[in-house]
């Protein structure tokens, strides 16, 4: 598509099923600083729904003098990656901006991201704030270190030149994992610099999440085996450095009793038991020992630590028969 020159910014969001948050997100969006002429936003609905396209009617008809906001139905690809390329090609604007359907912009978002392109920068990575309650548990806390990434996508600022060079986002990347990690890997391997802008604030609420969630969450392990694959020096650098030594522990102990109990070796078993017991409450009590000690978060947590091992193992050996590497 080709530029727009009275467009400033074109803002791409990824929207799948949480209407309710999205209605959030683009009331924040619409009260922008910037003149609603400037820019644009751009709802990729992931899940084409009647309720998502009443949310943007029911925007519109608030706030008339607002931005132009455009509705695209995604249906050629799964999962975030695919429906920001299909946001940021269809953009009309020189700088794309990307945020989350559950995000709340602050108002000075966009002109502040815009200030720091026009001096000059080819990538600019806001600041994500994501509040804690109190006494958070395990996954809030898990949830809350976005804070601390070099660049999300959630809030950054690309120009559409770079997307086009680069080809956008990896669509194998299906879920709402490591997308953002290997566009930010693929700009700093192409010699792009991404310039920090704390100016640039998203606030980014913790959602409710389902009890043990983090035990669907371990199939996210698939996309980092793909990272990896893709850029393996800066994996090492920015994510993690060697083998998860704890999990395959509490994986191999577990194996090695079952095939003591199996070989009729009940004496080997029962010591690999204790061992197994050991090294899980191990993994138990550091991650109780850091969140809430609350009944919820202490079940929620022990069961995890009991399934999230070798479920971990399992998917790391599933990604890489997929994508055929190895995966240190």
């Amino acid at each position: 598509m080709s530029t727009d020159t009275h467009l400033q910014l074109s803002v791409v969001v990824p929207t799948y099923r949480r209407p309710d948050l999205l209605e959030r997100c683009l009331d924040a969006l619409q009260r922008q600083t910037l003149f609603p002429s400037d820019y644009e936003i751009i709802v990729c609905d992931d899940g084409p729904s009647a309720m998502v396209r009443d949310v943007i009617r029911n925007a519109l008809s608030a706030m008339p003098n607002g931005p132009e906001i455009r509705y695209l139905e995604i249906t050629e690809t799964q999962g975030p990656a695919g429906a920001r390329n299909k946001g940021w090609q269809r953009a009309r604007a020189a700088v794309i901006a990307f945020t989350d359907d559950d995000t709340i912009p602050n108002e000075g978002w966009l002109a502040a991201g815009l200030r720091a392109m026009h001096a000059g920068a080819e990538v600019v990575a806001g600041r994500i704030s994501m509040p804690l309650p109190t006494k958070p548990s395990d996954i809030e806390l898990d949830a809350a270190g976005l804070e601390q990434a070099g660049f999300v996508t959630a809030n950054c600022f690309v120009r559409r030149s770079i997307l086009n060079e680069l080809g956008g986002f990896d669509e194998r990347f299906s879920m709402a994992w490591r997308e953002d990690s290997d566009l930010h890997f693929t700009l700093l391997e192409s010699g792009y610099a991404i310039q920090k802008e704390p100016g640039a604030l998203v606030v980014h609420p913790l959602r409710p999440a389902k009890f043990a969630a983090g035990i669907a969450m371990q199939k996210k392990v698939l996309f980092d085996v793909l990272l990896y694959q893709k850029h393996p020096k800066l994996y090492r650098t920015y994510v993690r450095k060697g083998l998860p030594w704890l999990y395959i522990a509490i994986s191999s102990l577990a194996v090695l009793a079952l095939l003591s109990a199996l070989s009729g070796r009940l004496d080997l078993a029962s010591i690999f038991i204790v061992l197994w017991v050991l090294f899980t409450l191990r993994f138990f009590l550091t991650r109780l020992a850091r969140s809430a000690p609350t009944m919820r978060n202490t079940l929620e947590l022990l069961l995890t630590s009991i399934v999230i091992p070798p479920l971990s193992i399992y998917w790391r050996f599933v990604g890489m028969s997929r994508y055929g590497a190895w995966f240190p």
